[in-house]
């Protein structure tokens, strides 16, 4: 039996058995033997700043190194539950980063932003270890990940408590990220922000402007948890006002879940979202390494 179609098959079991992230059994669906894993790499103290690089198995050297925040409504996410990510993206000769990040009720906004940019500078500082020269850099993150990796992108005072700017990215990629969502609604998110009076300033639109890295953003037309039209739409024609490279892509056969979902190897030929993240990786990162902070 092909190794593909017993994972398949195992697959429903996988999500019986399951009590924890409804990811989690997606990893049942890919194989270990195209990365090297370097995991549980502390980046700070606590026990939720860790995280684990995904190693493409041959070109580290010249490898592009993305960054990848999960969702969970900054209130559920295990970095194991993502090996799908980084088995998608080391396979195709990526560096591949999956951060934990401290969670609601343990902390409140902005300690998750101030997390992932510790994050991210330690995987700039890191490339000096897996590269003779520092290779371009991009951040990208699914739901409330999109959010954190959007803010990294376009709000210069997360990077910059590390010393660094957004102007050290090569691009940065969103799905189904939320990027406008005053005011609030969703009472799971009321006691992450400073509800009821959240500033703008929290909202990665109101930093989008001339000077922020290209984006390559995703989204499903269905999706009822973050509306696509509001979030990647507007962001989209605000990014393209101010002159910067915007690349949109709709998907109408997938949703809010399923989207990172089909990045899993055996579940690509669903909608070629992994293929889209590889391309403009691709071509931001050709003829230019990164430069030196």
């Amino acid at each position: 039996m092909p190794k593909r179609l017993a994972r398949l098959l195992l697959l429903p079991l996988a999500l019986l058995g399951s009590a924890c992230s409804p990811l989690a059994p997606v990893n049942v669906l890919v194989t270990d033997d195209t990365y090297r894993l370097m995991a549980d790499q502390p980046y700070g103290e606590a026990e939720r700043q860790k995280l684990d690089v995904y190693l493409p198995l041959e070109g580290v050297a010249e490898a592009p190194v993305v960054v990848f925040f999960y969702g969970g409504t900054w209130r559920n996410g295990d970095r194991a539950d993502y090996a799908f990510v980084g088995e998608a993206l080391a396979s195709r000769g990526i560096i591949t980063v999956i951060p934990d990040y401290r969670l609601y009720p343990e902390v409140t906004y902005p300690a998750f932003l101030e997390d992932s940019a510790a994050a991210t500078a330690w995987v700039r500082e890191q490339q000096a270890d897996w590269q003779p020269e520092p290779q371009p850099l991009f951040v990208m993150g699914h739901s409330s990940g999109a959010y954190n990796a959007a803010m990294l992108a376009l709000d210069d005072r997360w990077l910059g408590e590390q010393g660094l700017s957004p102007d050290m990215l090569s691009g940065w990629i969103g799905l189904s990220g939320p990027y406008e969502f005053l005011p609030i609604i969703n009472p799971d998110v009321k006691p992450i922000f400073p509800y009821p009076d959240t500033p703008q300033d929290t909202q990665p639109f109101f930093h989008a402007d001339a000077a922020s890295p290209p984006a390559l953003l995703l989204a499903a037309t269905p999706d009822k948890l973050v509306d696509p039209e509001r979030n990647t739409g507007q962001l989209t024609e605000k990014l393209r006002e101010a002159g910067v490279s915007v690349e949109t892509h709709y998907y109408e056969s997938l949703h809010h879940l399923t989207i990172i979902v089909v990045m899993a190897d055996p579940l690509e030929w669903w909608e070629p979202v992994a293929d889209q993240i590889d391309d403009f990786v691709r071509r931001h990162s050709s003829g230019s390494a990164a430069s030196s902070p």
